[in-house]
């Protein structure tokens, strides 16, 4: 198939000054739908071109080509950004495009259309959502009935290349570290990150712009995004920090893979729904007080063969979310949504 694929972000590198985590998988994916013999072709700015300066050997296309389908990670308002007359200070283009794009495929010509609400944003009555010739995919273990999960994911080579071994006796000078901005998490590091923070050794990378509650807490403001894997690496453990719209569903987000990845070992809050599927419950913490617990148990059992055989369980988790997993996954809904578009029974045109 030849997949028209819209994105708000960077398939490389990118630049400091964006929150997007897509960076981690992004570019995996798209090789892996060419590996199975489809065409993709970028249907939004080519951002790694024209911000970062990395000219990509990918196909990126400013009108609207021949595709059979179209595969969009879900773009939402932003008031002050997308919102605004383009052309106007400050405006992003990305919304206006996306809705020139599901209205010129998905609409007119009832294109096959997979929509990827990776940030959870979309609303669960988008008239969207009954179109015959659209699949919407959720992050979550338990999605909005009618979607389909399609995990965050993680890159084959990073969990292949990943020895528990090494990284167990890897020099961790911090306690804690976590990577990643402020959006909605205020209340989740208040309980379960910034207590351990006072006691132990750590880092808080990202844009985090309201931090007057926390003046012990280590902030070192927005990394690049090849530094994130080394701020892992330093760390023996994180905390995955989620807003109420992933935690309540198990909406586990790359900062997940990234971690574990680098021998990060990823404190879970207990609230987190189904986390159970993704982390191992010895690394589950009810409170602030067990969050202490664990990065004083995971101190004590640094670099034996305990936090060999933890790293080991934590990568072993990862596998649902290999990007070849999930990337077979998607190849299946797109598959039987062209199919199922194009037949008799199911055409929409």
């Amino acid at each position: 198939m030849r997949i028209g694929f819209s994105f708000w972000g960077f398939i490389g590198a990118g630049i400091v000054d964006t929150p997007d985590g897509g960076r981690f998988w992004r570019r995996p994916i798209i090789d892996q739908l060419i590996a199975l013999g489809h065409e993709i072709v970028m249907l939004q700015s080519n951002r790694d071109l024209i911000e970062a300066g990395e000219n990509l050997p990918y196909r990126w296309e400013p009108g609207f080509p021949d595709i059979d389908a179209l595969l969009c990670e879900w773009r939402w308002p932003l008031p002050g950004r997308n919102t605004t007359p383009c052309g106007s200070a400050g405006h992003t283009c990305d919304l206006h495009r996306q809705e020139a794009l599901l209205d010129h495929y998905t609409q007119v010509r009832a294109t096959p259309t997979v929509l990827w609400d990776t940030d959870r944003q979309m609303s669960g009555i988008d008239p969207l959502r009954q179109m015959p010739n659209v699949v919407v995919c959720d992050t979550a273990r338990h999605p909005l009935p009618g979607s389909t999960v399609l995990f965050s994911m993680v890159p084959d080579e990073l969990v292949d290349g990943a020895d528990p071994e090494q990284l167990a006796t890897a020099d961790r000078p911090l306690a804690l570290a976590y990577v990643g901005n402020q959006y909605d998490r205020d209340e989740a590091f208040e309980e379960f990150f910034a207590p351990a923070a006072v006691q132990f050794p750590h880092q808080v990378a990202g844009k985090w712009s309201r931090t007057e509650r926390w003046p012990h807490v280590n902030f070192t403001g927005r990394c690049a995004f090849p530094e994130v894997a080394g701020i892992y690496r330093n760390a023996l453990a994180t905390v995955m920090l989620l807003p109420d719209r992933y935690a309540t569903v198990g909406a586990l987000t790359q900062r997940l893979g990234e971690a574990v990845v680098a021998g990060c070992l990823p404190i879970t809050p207990a609230t987190i729904v189904a986390a159970d599927q993704a982390i191992p419950p010895v690394l589950h913490a009810a409170d602030r007080h067990e969050v202490i617990e664990r990065v004083e148990w995971l101190r004590g059992i640094a670099g034996t063969s305990e936090h060999v055989e933890l790293i080991d369980s934590c990568l072993r988790h990862l596998h649902p979310m290999r990007v070849s997993e999930q990337v077979g996954h998607l190849h299946e809904v797109m598959t039987n949504l062209v199919a199922r578009t194009h037949s008799p029974a199911g055409e929409a045109r």
